[in-house]
């Protein structure tokens, strides 16, 4: 499951290190560096007001300072698997998410000849990720706030690569009275198997 997949931690801290030259473990010791970085970090729904069995949007958007980088949530390369963001979704409740992670659009890719990587992705300035979600048909009318299991946040500057930050999210969104509309077909079986598990 490709937006499951954890932080590679088995992947030592001097192999993330070795794709910038002047990296140093101490460095990678620094606190208080997602401060410096990261401007905001927020999440939302789109649209935030939806009938039970209605399609929405979740997206988190990271905004980072100058001189800062961080990953997708997929890297093309294996090589650089270890080298991404973790968002763990919730069970299904309010919402039932459905399809993948769409990665930030806007990204750079480089080489990394002494790490064997052909194709490493970086994304810098504003990085939006995004993922479909369902309004559960069982869902109570009003105000909710879907929170997701975690967020594990890599951020990088051009000499030091940081120990992952977990970073709570949270996103709102309001129920809409009345009865359910019918699924999207396209997540339709999704959605039937998630509340039969209800």
């Amino acid at each position: 499951m490709r937006w499951y997949r954890p932080f590679v931690s088995a992947i030592p801290v001097a192999f993330l290190l070795a794709a910038v030259p002047d990296r140093s473990a101490s460095a990678v010791q620094k606190t208080g560096w997602y401060e410096k970085a990261v401007k905001k970090a927020e999440a939302k729904f789109e649209p935030a007001e939806a009938k039970p069995g209605e399609t929405v949007t979740f997206k988190l958007t990271v905004d980072l300072n100058d001189g800062y980088h961080t990953y997708p949530t997929v890297q093309p390369d294996k090589q650089a698997e270890g080298m991404v963001n973790v968002l763990k979704f919730p069970d299904p409740g309010t919402v039932i998410f459905v399809g993948p992670v769409t990665d930030p659009k806007d990204f750079e890719t480089k080489p990394v000849p002494e790490l064997m990587i052909k194709e490493l992705r970086e994304c810098s300035g504003t990085v939006v990720f995004s993922r479909k979600a369902v309004v559960s048909p069982k869902a109570a009318p009003g105000p909710a706030a879907v929170k997701l299991a975690a967020f594990k946040l890599s951020v990088c500057d051009k000499t030091n690569c940081f120990p992952p930050k977990t970073v709570p999210v949270e996103a709102a969104l309001k129920v809409l009275d009345g009865p359910p509309v019918a699924v999207e077909k396209a997540y339709a079986d999704e959605v039937a198997k998630a509340l039969a598990g209800k």
